[in-house]
């Protein structure tokens, strides 16, 4: 019988997320005994280390990995692992425990998302019973939204439920694909971190340690890295992808000319005019009327 981290099956059932446990916690100076699980399990460092370690079966060998934070193990159900955080400081984790089973609902099922996407297929019928990955953020965030929703619905399932964890099992996928991508330059991986932060942070005051640490690197290496890769610095990226989101704010919203500098993380008003006339050639003012103008024509030529 092959090994493979979800059931074959279940590319050919529609079968839906079933959630048995989720919970925070952290963990400081402890060692757990090896265990099992009848349920799939997610563990996901949001702060410190841990060592988790996987017992040796008749299926799989031995391993063991340190995960630090941002990164996470999803393994299928029944496999023997245990948790050990030393004494360099306390790990705090999110947990989620869940299966698929049928259930009448509108949403797609694994088998239709698999259908879909083929990196969800290639998750399923993953060779192996677990996976050590490394997220950037996006997961951490469905596994919050999750968490929340899970708690304000209690056991009975929602849409928006459905919602979060197909892009739970969406990011996993992504991940998985990315981390084994053959060729592919582990700095590649980083750059591209770097840059979805920027885009998820751009409104405000982040500097170029900030996007470092979010991808735990050093913040020299990860410049050198960013220009290599993209002929410019991780400011010049930062700055053009600030004035790009004013312009867009000019062209199609109405919020003031004095606010679009808080809405693209420049503090200061008279600095954020100086930084997009040097970036357009023109200030707000004039490019928000010109952009009025252009509007105006083409409802006047529709008109005629």
């Amino acid at each position: 019988m092959n090994v493979t981290l979800f059931k074959p099956e279940w590319l050919e059932e529609d079968l839906y997320p079933h959630v048995f446990a989720y919970y925070f916690k952290q963990w400081a100076n402890y060692s757990m005994a090896y265990h099992t699980h009848d349920s799939i399990e997610i563990m996901y460092v949001i702060s410190g280390e841990c060592g988790i370690e996987i017992e040796a079966t008749a299926k799989s060998a031995a391993c063991g990995e340190t995960l630090k934070k941002g990164e996470f193990i999803i393994l299928d159900a029944n496999v023997p692992h245990r948790l050990i955080v030393d004494e360099r400081g306390p790990c705090r984790m999110l947990n989620v425990e869940f299966d698929f089973r049928e259930r009448e609902t509108a949403f797609p099922s694994m088998r239709q998302l698999a259908a879909e996407d083929e990196d969800v297929a290639e998750l399923i019928t993953e060779p192996s019973s677990y996976l050590f990955l490394r997220d950037a953020g996006e997961l951490y965030q469905a596994l919050k939204g999750l968490v929340l929703e899970l708690d304000s619905q209690g056991k009975s399932s929602s849409i928006r439920t459905e919602l979060l964890f197909a892009q739970l099992i969406v990011s996993i996928a992504r991940i998985r694909r990315e981390s084994g991508m053959k060729g592919v330059n582990p700095a590649d991986l980083y750059v591209k971190q770097a840059i979805e932060y920027m885009h998820h942070n751009y409104d405000r005051d982040i500097q170029a340690k900030d996007i470092a640490a979010a991808v735990s690197l050093h913040p020299g290496y990860l410049h050198r890295l960013f220009r290599s890769q993209l002929k410019k610095s991780m400011t010049g990226y930062l700055t053009e992808l600030r004035m790009e989101k004013a312009k867009m704010l000019l062209r199609e919203t109405d919020i003031a000319i004095a606010d679009v500098c808080d809405y693209v993380g420049v503090g200061s008003r008279q600095y954020f005019h100086a930084m997009f006339k040097k970036y357009t050639g023109t200030t707000p003012i004039l490019y928000r009327n010109s952009v009025d103008t252009q509007q105006l024509d083409i409802r006047d030529m529709g008109q005629e």
